[in-house]
């Protein structure tokens, strides 16, 4: 036992030492978002959990802006792909292309080959093509042709939708949704954050984000986020939350039974754990406790939760569940 908490103290200052960039990547990523904290620090957890983020909101919130912004702060490589009915998936990862100066067939790779891909509109996309940028979050690698490409590391897809326009959109399938590691949803900034976003994109002289981190920074950053230190109470925990999702009266949540027609799949609990790690990273410490998991529960849990037509018509949301099951599952 001894031995243990020994390795947790050497593994606790590590983490605070190796961290310490993440504080000099928010600062970068401050100068040029305003308001939007909360999908900064999801964007540092993807990053450093290896996932992929399923972002809602409404024009403008800077979903693109924030990407961007973190691809520069850590001089990685970018690409926007506007979602349209039309897009093939060739459109995305690219294709051969006849040569007859050279009398041959040659790659010509797409925009997925980036380190950071916002997939904007991903819901106006048919199937087809979803399907196509699923297989490469989840393979992290293209085939075109014969060959086959790995992914650059560190790869990341932020995949927005607009909850407001729902006409001409194809509704992701809930197998597809799982692959997302997490689901964010992103308000209206606050009134003096409204103002200085006003302020700030009125001046004649932008401010200029820095290559403050290199990749390799963040892929070592990867691997000192494998031994943040996970108890088997925290553990537990998860598995508890979990559970209450697929078995609520089990969780003495009988009251929800009704509204849920499917729990969360393995894959959120995996999703969960890795995310919890990450968010006891970037708040430089070596060990998982029990906020660090409550704090992404939400996003973890939101798109994998399967709402009955009576939670439709009562307008109980994802939210309101996860908030129950939060408030009832006993907190090691």
């Amino acid at each position: 036992m001894t031995e243990k908490i020994v390795d947790i103290r050497e593994i606790n200052e590590k983490i605070a030492r190796e961290s310490a960039f993440i504080d000099l990547l928010k600062m970068e990523m401050r100068k040029v978002i305003v308001g939007q904290d909360r999908l900064s620090e999801r964007l540092l957890i993807a990053l450093l959990a290896n996932g992929h983020i399923l972002l809602e909101g409404v024009p403008g919130l800077a979903k693109t802006l924030a990407i961007n912004t973190l691809a520069k702060a850590i001089h990685a490589k970018f690409s926007r792909i506007q979602f349209t009915p039309d897009l093939l998936p060739a459109d995305l990862l690219g294709t051969m292309i006849y040569s007859q100066k050279n009398e041959e067939f040659l790659i010509k790779k797409g925009p997925i080959f980036s380190n950071f891909v916002l997939a904007d509109e991903i819901n106006r996309a048919p199937a087809k093509v979803q399907s196509a940028l699923l297989e490469v979050m989840q393979e992290r690698q293209v085939t075109i042709g014969d060959s086959t490409y790995p992914m650059e590391e560190p790869f990341l897809v932020l995949a927005t939708q607009n909850p407001i326009e729902q006409e001409g959109t194809y509704p992701l399938p809930e197998a597809q949704v799982d692959r997302f590691m997490m689901k964010v949803v992103i308000d209206y900034p606050k009134r003096e954050e409204e103002k200085k976003i006003i302020r700030q994109n009125i001046l004649k002289e932008k401010p200029q984000v820095n290559a403050v981190v290199s990749i390799q920074d963040i892929l070592n950053a990867r691997n000192l986020v494998t031994e943040v230190y996970v108890d088997e109470k925290i553990e537990n925990y998860i598995v508890d939350l979990v559970f209450a999702t697929r078995t609520p009266a089990a969780s003495g949540l009988a009251s929800l039974a009704n509204y849920i027609d499917f729990g969360v799949s393995p894959r959120a609990g995996i999703s969960m754990a890795i995310a919890a790690r990450a968010y006891a990273f970037i708040n430089h410490r070596g060990y998982v406790i029990p906020e660090d998991v409550r704090e992404v529960c939400h996003d973890v849990f939101r798109h994998r939760i399967g709402l009955s037509y009576e939670a439709e018509a009562e307008k109980v949301t994802a939210e309101h569940i996860i908030t129950e099951i939060l408030n009832k599952v006993e907190v090691p």
